[in-house]
């Protein structure tokens, strides 16, 4: 396997999965009153190529799915960064 793929597939796996926990985190805070994880960070950890966890984590923890910017930024930020890493893995990788 190519090793840019594999340095590629990590990053995105670390950064997702990053996103995911930060968002389960922030739900079990809210859940128990406790201090929450900023909207700020959720949103960078979502635009440095982790709305792919944050969407996954909205669906599953149901965590600010009534939020407006929430629910519209972070489908964006993943379709935006869909055809980011297209375009990486096409050109520079394939």
């Amino acid at each position: 396997m190519n090793v840019k793929l594999v340095i590629l597939i990590v990053f995105l796996a670390v950064t997702n999965l990053t996103c995911f926990f930060l968002m389960r985190h922030d739900k079990k805070c809210a859940e128990k009153g406790k201090w929450r994880v900023p909207e700020k960070t959720l949103f960078l950890s979502a635009a440095l190529f982790g709305a792919l966890g944050g969407v996954i984590a909205m669906r599953v923890f149901r965590h600010k799915t009534q939020h407006p910017k929430f629910k519209i930024l972070f489908p964006l930020m993943l379709v935006i960064q869909i055809v980011i890493v297209g375009f990486v893995v096409w050109k520079w990788i394939l």
